[in-house]
């Protein structure tokens, strides 16, 4: 199978983007974008978003007390950005408040869901990491969107920075 035409496949379903966020090693807050986050149960409330076995935050994310789903709003993309690079201070500037286990929730973010650890499964390059839902607020603004490896508006037209 061509790994590339694969993911291109993949690609054409659109998704929200959110940043998952945590208290990593000696305090350090960790933060990291993704688009794999899913509702899986609402009884109890069970969500899950899956992390790639090379991301440097996979140790801190599986030893975090809980965690923070951060659903990102159509001008957040420069967070968006800022927390899929490695290497760089991703925290400077960034205003936020912290959540359960000490998870920051970034401030305007459209939706939180505060989590704690429910399940870990392996699912070949990436673990799946289950969370229940302890609270979540939202908000009623359109989201930042991901589609064909762009960031998208809900009309189809390309954000800009």
């Amino acid at each position: 199978m061509d790994t590339r035409q694969f993911r291109n496949a993949l690609g054409r379903f659109a998704t929200g983007v959110a940043v998952i966020t945590a208290k990593g090693p000696e305090e350090a807050p960790i933060g990291m974008t993704m688009s794999s986050f899913n509702a899986v149960s609402l009884d109890p409330p069970l969500v899950l978003f899956s992390v790639d076995r090379r991301a440097n935050s996979l140790p801190a994310i599986l030893a975090a007390e809980g965690y923070a789903v951060n659903v990102l709003g159509q001008d957040q993309q420069p967070l968006s950005d800022r927390f899929a690079r490695a290497g760089i201070d991703k925290w400077a500037g960034v205003t936020h408040r912290l959540g359960h286990a000490e998870a920051p929730l970034l401030e305007g973010a459209i939706a939180h869901f505060e989590c704690a650890p429910h399940a870990v499964h392996e699912a070949g390059d990436h673990v799946i990491v289950v969370a229940r839902v302890l609270r979540f607020a939202a908000c009623d603004e359109a989201p930042l969107i991901f589609f064909g490896g762009r960031y998208r508006g809900l009309a189809g037209t390309a954000n800009t920075p």
